[in-house]
């Protein structure tokens, strides 16, 4: 069984080691910023980063950067 995941435009922000960082994405119409970075890890094919959105919910980024493409592959929202 696969994962679904879902095609997003992200916002990133290169930092002093000039690897890019997400700052922002949208969900649909819905811009989601970034709040936390809480994690990031590398694959042989992609990069991901578990952010803490502004909205309080904890998604999962992945960057293909072969294809140029961002992808949602988590969302958990906090309950309350």
């Amino acid at each position: 069984m696969s994962t679904p995941v879902f095609g997003i435009r992200v916002e990133c922000y290169a930092g002093h080691r000039g690897e890019e960082e997400p700052r922002r994405f949208w969900l649909g119409e819905r811009p989601v910023a970034v709040a936390e970075i809480l994690d990031r890890w590398l694959s042989p094919e992609h990069r991901y980063f578990k952010v803490r959105g502004d909205d309080a919910g904890t998604y999962i980024l992945r960057h293909d950067a072969r294809a140029e493409r961002w992808e949602l592959t988590l969302f958990e929202s906090r309950p309350g």
